[in-house]
């Protein structure tokens, strides 16, 4: 067996994971900065939310993390760091960061706030996906 090829797939299921909730939780934001303080929807939505997060995100974010430096090291051990790698980097780290900035805004729900407006987490549910484009492309092929 290639642990290599293994890992590889792996990285790649808590990447799918992990994006499905980058891409939700905003979502689930929209609706919630609209709901009725303290109602029964928010009550739902503050559920879903830490679940979405605890159960699903941060999981997936760490798997494809650690999953990711062995490959790093593999890819390394191969061929060197090489530019499309760095670039690469920076966009999932940039995607973490997102992902923290997210889970601060759910805490900030969960006391009963609104830390943006309904409009702005439409905006905040395009940058998982426009991020991913360039990383789909960068670890497929390689241009750099």
């Amino acid at each position: 067996m290639d642990v290599y090829i293994w890992a590889k797939a792996l990285h790649l299921i808590a990447v799918i994971f992990w994006m499905a909730g980058l891409l939700y939780l905003p979502r689930l934001f929209v609706y919630h900065s609209s709901a009725k303080p303290g109602g029964e929807l928010e009550a739902a939505l503050l559920i879903q939310e830490r679940r979405l997060l605890k159960i699903i995100m941060n999981p997936a974010m760490i798997s494809a993390f650690i999953l990711g430096l062995y490959l790093i090291r593999k890819n390394v051990a191969m061929g060197g760091l090489e530019i499309w790698l760095i670039i690469k980097l920076v966009l999932v780290f940039g995607l973490m960061g997102y992902h923290m900035v997210m889970a601060a805004d759910r805490k900030k729900f969960e006391r009963g706030e609104r830390p943006r407006s309904e409009k702005t987490y439409r905006l905040l549910n395009e940058i998982p996906a426009l991020v991913t484009i360039p990383v789909v492309i960068l670890a497929i092929a390689k241009p750099f």
